[in-house]
């Protein structure tokens, strides 16, 4: 039997999508782009639309980031535009209180329901939260999973049943109510530490990964083995998603052609302003994304693993990603979004055996 895959498409809500770049495609985000690329992976049968939360970019010539919308706006914006595909956005716990996430959850079921979902987040990079007056310490580096399990504790009793008096050393709720409420909506988790993936294990529906390398679309595979351990000591379901670039074109040499284009124009300056960011969250170990995206192999694409080539090789390749043990999806970026979910969906998908399930809109 064909493994079956989801397949998500990790929205541009930044400039430049994640191509630390000067030679690739360059572009503001708005409404209107993540609109178009959203409606697109809707038509074309994507099962899910993520959307990241960044709150200070990495400056350089292509001021990567430095022009972010705010997640849950937009897709309540984009749940009002879309059919079938489920909506995922990013809550920073580090400064929205679960009470007022669970609210806006609400919110957004009562636009799309049963289509939304939400994506917690412990807060890594420093200077997003310094500019604000909201950094709470570098000890944040070692308590992040602790303050996140209590709020994941809260988060979960509203949305599940309206109220919580949770009493906890970070959170305590008095008589919290929060209705109507959102029963049911999927938590997300991309911590790939041996805590973050504990912390998944217990509280989280779904975990997201890095991919790694490019053209290894199986390097990925000892993740889903330490998930699947974390996993057994909660006895929950919990599904392994992976994070991957994807550059394709009518061949392998057009496609690779691309990729060293968008290599030569690397941002530098960005890709070390990166790096000093992460460096004080080292502590973490090697596993952590953080750890990964930083690194200096190939920061220009954050170190996700990228699939680059013609669309039968990315068909191939994604098919590999579907046979390892314990995947149940991929989230997917583009170096242009507009045209990679539309080559997505007509040159791509049709190929992938395990994507032979999915049904196209007229």
């Amino acid at each position: 039997m064909t493994n079956k895959m989801e397949v998500g498409v990790f929205i541009p809500i930044g400039n430049n999508g994640w191509l630390l770049s000067t030679t690739s495609p360059q572009y503001k985000p708005s409404f209107e782009l993540n609109k178009t690329v959203t409606q697109s992976a809707d038509k074309y049968g994507f099962d899910f639309a993520l959307s990241m939360i960044k709150l200070r970019g990495f400056g350089g010539k292509s001021e990567f980031w430095e022009y972010n919308l705010e997640s849950f706006t937009l897709m309540a914006g984009l749940a009002a535009v879309t059919e079938r595909i489920k909506i995922f956005a990013t809550a920073p716990t580090l400064i929205f209180p679960p009470a007022m996430v669970a609210r806006m959850a609400a919110t957004i079921d009562s636009i799309a329901p049963g289509r939304f979902g939400i994506n917690l987040i412990t807060g890594w990079q420093k200077a997003e939260y310094d500019q604000m007056g909201l950094w709470p310490g570098d000890s944040h580096y070692k308590d992040r999973y602790n303050v996140l399990a209590e709020y994941a504790t809260v988060l979960r009793e509203l949305l599940d049943t309206g109220r919580s008096d949770f009493k906890g050393k970070y959170y305590q709720m008095e008589d919290c109510l929060v209705r109507p409420n959102a029963a049911g909506v999927k938590l997300i988790c991309a911590g790939s530490s041996d805590e973050g993936l504990a912390f998944t294990a217990k509280y989280a529906d779904y975990a997201f990964a890095l991919g790694k390398g490019v053209n290894t679309p199986t390097a990925f595979a000892p993740v889903n083995k330490r998930l699947e351990a974390a996993v057994a000591k909660t006895g929950r379901d919990v599904g392994s998603y992976l994070l991957m670039m994807v550059i394709a074109d009518e061949t392998d040499e057009k496609a690779m052609a691309k990729w060293q284009l968008y290599r030569d124009g690397e941002d530098k300056d960005a890709t070390k302003w990166l790096a000093n960011q992460a460096a004080p969250n080292v502590q973490g170990g090697a596993n952590t994304n953080t750890t990964q995206l930083a690194a200096a192999e190939s920061a220009v694409n954050l170190n996700m693993g990228t699939l680059v080539g013609s669309y039968e090789s990315v068909a191939r390749m994604l098919d590999e990603v579907a046979a390892v043990p314990g995947t149940s999806g991929v989230l997917l970026t583009f170096d242009d979004f507009v045209a990679g979910v539309e080559n997505f969906g007509k040159r791509i998908q049709p190929l992938m055996k395990c994507r032979q399930h999915v049904k196209v809109s007229a």
